[in-house]
């Protein structure tokens, strides 16, 4: 049996709120703390009060004096103070504009967050995150809520593309990077969503059941690592329970963890809708109430206040909320940078190329028998079947939704569901046929949309080459199916596979899906949702203009059976109250959805952890990924004692340049545990060019969490290291013995 964290803490660790903290950064005359606590000296209580909830723009008409700007969230300033008025985006893969609440106006639209970790390149996920910080400061936001750092655990999870995979250490490091970027422009990025936030389905009311040490060694650590390396000026917790308690009032996540082991500075905000309570979620280490008028009541207006006065909320807890507010905005600089009095202009051409070079980066060749790819250039004639690559390129859906440049060929409102509200079926335009015909411009490339499944086999028949685009959305607030293509794509897929035997496949997906199809099908690439510039990124890798260096950080099935769950937990509960309320509304309940346990079984072996622990072999394993040349890793050296470090020779074996990623994966020897990824890197080399490279693992993938000490151990003796292409290869496999040690939470 898990052994479970206890679903709710002594408030004793309260006190840890009001000791002294260390500081997101430092100036010469005094530190960001130091600076917040002493305009808190100087507020009234409602400033402090009018500082500690923010407003929901489209619902908050003569809320405030202060212009609303369409957006996710707004929070007046003090001008006496000097206290800037704070405007939030959403802003995962850009600055969003779900709906087109700002008529008109367009960013810069990333690929997904897995396309990103796809890079294995922490410097793509700082560039990325630079450039959507610039635009939106540009157009007049201070506070991003990006960050998205939430495990994989299942792969249906209908946000899962907004993420970056199942590992926490490749997780964490390019969360924290991409932080960083968005911060470079002196306003706030956020780190999400605060914790186990793991699927869609029921959200609002599932608690996440996992024991501590499991939950400090996965999902805990990836948010570690991206604190430590990004330093949010915020952390926005989740809607679901963890443990028992709401993510937004949980003692031990907020309080204990986050504030306490990890000495976090900054703010903790509430996710939109996500507060329950006044006294507890206060006393619990919440320090925002956002988008208030989600919630059920303004639980930190004047209920907060009242509380205060009671004695039921400490009034030092109430200026240490507002001291953490100030500390995030101050050691960001968004405090003394004030925001434009208009919108600027924006480089739209140059950040596009940003969005282009990590798709490219990021587009992982899955499959390629008989180097089919690159397209041979003896091929006359090629024809494009499905996925509307005629028009644009797929993304996926929610919150994180950008209306990128150029405008959308295809938006299609939804009717049904959890997202309606604030998501679209929605295409960028960013054609593969038009990118492709620039391309080969001697080649006829003609297209065939898919429908007619008959028509389309005809098609590749009198091609030398098929190519076909298949498509699978996904979206906040709601988790697929099952793991298949929807719409017959893999009927599709194979019949054209039938007809001719040089066919290529490529996915815009939200993540893994199944492929029934995929012995017939010589070439697969794997797309993402690639961004605004897809197209073209996809043109220049099935052209050879890019060589493919993507890598898997998700774990693809075989079939969804593989996973620890086949299917999301509680969706038939929630379906079935749905369909009673739907058939006698006059006897639905509003808000009565139960609330409902998820189980993680597995633990800390989250995605290829599992697999191994299993014996389960997937479909195309985590790090996974071809290039159109080849790689030899040569004198291999691992050296142990209190640092694991390895070195070896890189070398490009090929015929042209490209870029590869060794992977380093540890286990300790007898364990009987699975190996986990504790370095990597990614190396760009000329045809026949040599690179030493050493890795040094790092130290908390190296230990399990003990909480008798409380903390990190390092168990000394054997253990086995890895220099390898996947997580499944053991090739170069050595054995290095390491000190025992401990290190704090």
């Amino acid at each position: 049996m898990t052994k479970k964290v206890p679903a709710a803490w002594a408030v004793s660790s309260l006190l840890a709120l009001c000791v002294a903290v260390p500081t997101l950064a430092q100036t010469p005359q005094t530190t960001p703390r130091a600076r917040a606590e002493a305009i808190v000296a100087r507020m009234t209580d409602d400033e402090k009060i009018a500082l500690v909830h923010g407003l929901f723009p489209p619902m908050a008409a003569g809320k405030t004096a202060n212009a609303l700007i369409p957006s996710a969230g707004h929070i007046d300033g003090i001008p006496r103070l000097g206290v800037p008025i704070v405007r939030e985006s959403d802003a995962s893969l850009g600055v969003a504009n779900q709906v087109e609440q700002r008529k008109g106006d367009v960013a810069t639209a990333l690929p997904s967050g897995l396309a990103t970790a796809a890079t294995f390149d922490p410097a793509i996920a700082r560039a990325g995150g630079a450039m959507i910080g610039s635009e939106a400061r540009a157009k007049r936001f201070n506070v991003l809520l990006a960050g998205g750092v939430n495990l994989t655990r299942d792969p249906w999870n209908g946000r899962n593309f907004e993420y970056l995979g199942e590992d926490p250490l490749l997780a964490g490091r390019l969360a924290g990077q991409h932080i960083a970027g968005v911060q470079s422009n002196r306003i706030v990025s956020t780190v999400k969503h605060f914790a186990l936030n793991a699927q869609e389905t029921g959200r609002m009311v599932a608690d996440a059941r996992i024991g501590e040490a499991a939950l400090r060694m996965s999902d805990l650590l990836a948010f570690q690592i991206a604190i430590e390396t990004g330093r949010p000026g915020s952390v926005m917790c989740a809607y679901n329970k963890v443990n028992g308690d709401w993510a937004c009032e949980n003692d031990f996540l907020l309080n204990r963890v986050l504030k306490r082991d990890w000495q976090y500075p900054g703010f903790v905000m509430s996710d939109w809708g996500g507060v329950h309570s006044t006294a507890k979620a206060a006393n619990a280490g919440l320090d925002q109430q956002s988008g208030q008028e989600l919630d059920k009541a303004i639980y930190f207006g004047a209920p907060l206040k009242a509380a205060v006065d009671s004695g039921a909320v400490p009034r030092a807890r109430l200026d240490d909320m507002v001291a953490r507010y100030l500390t995030g905005l101050i050691a960001t600089g968004a405090y003394d940078a004030p925001m434009p009095a208009r919108a600027q202009a924006i480089p739209y051409a140059r950040n596009a190329l940003v969005a282009q070079r990590t798709a490219e980066a990021g587009i992982v060749l899955l499959k390629n028998e008989g180097q089919i790819l690159p397209l041979a250039r003896t091929a006359r004639r090629i024809v494009l079947i499905g996925g509307r690559a005629d028009v644009g390129v797929l993304s996926g859906g929610g919150s994180s939704q950008v209306r990128s440049v150029g405008g959308a060929p295809i938006e299609i409102p939804l009717t049904s569901g959890a997202a309606m509200s604030f998501a679209r079926y929605t295409y960028h335009a960013s054609s593969p046929l038009k990118a492709l015909r620039a391309a080969l411009p001697r080649t006829t490339i003609t297209f065939v949309d898919g429908t007619d499944v008959a028509a389309a086999a005809a098609a590749a028949r009198g091609a030398d080459l098929a190519i076909v685009f298949a498509t699978q959305w996904t979206t906040e607030a709601q988790d697929v199916a099952d793991l298949a293509l929807p719409d017959q794509q893999d009927a599709l897929i194979a019949a054209v596979a039938g007809a001719q035997r040089n066919t290529v496949a490529v996915l815009e997906t939200g993540g893994p899906v199944t492929m029934p199809w995929l012995a017939q099908v010589p070439a697969v690439v794997q797309a993402w949702y690639p961004g605004q510039r897809g197209g073209e990124a996809i043109a220049n890798l099935l052209t050879g203009k890019v060589n493919p260096s993507g890598r898997l950080p998700i774990t693809f099935p075989v079939a969804a059976s593989q996973a620890p769950r086949p299917a999301p937990v509680g969706l038939d509960l929630l379906t079935s109250i749905e369909a009673q309320a739907a058939a006698n509304p006059a006897n639905a309940t509003a808000g009565a959805l139960p609330s409902f346990p998820i189980d993680y079984v597995e633990g800390a072996d989250v995605g290829y952890r599992w697999y191994e622990k299993m014996g389960r072999a997937p479909l195309f394993p985590f790090g996974h990924g071809l290039s159109y040349t080849d790689f030899a890793y040569r004198n291999m050296t691992v050296s142990g004692g209190k640092t694991l470090r390895v070195s070896f020779d890189v070398a490009n074996t090929g015929k042209r340049s490209g870029a590869d990623v060794p992977q380093i994966y540890v286990g300790r020897a007898g364990s009987g545990g699975p190996m986990r990824l504790a370095a990597f890197t990614r190396v760009t080399l000329k045809p026949g060019e040599t690179r030493r490279v050493t890795l040094t693992a790092e130290p908390r993938i190296l230990a399990d969490y003990d909480t008798s000490l409380p903390g990190w151990r390092i168990t000394g003796g054997a253990y086995r290291v890895a220099l390898a292409r996947d997580a499944t290869d053991r090739t170069l496999v050595k054995t290095v013995t390491l000190d025992s040690a401990t290190m704090r939470p």
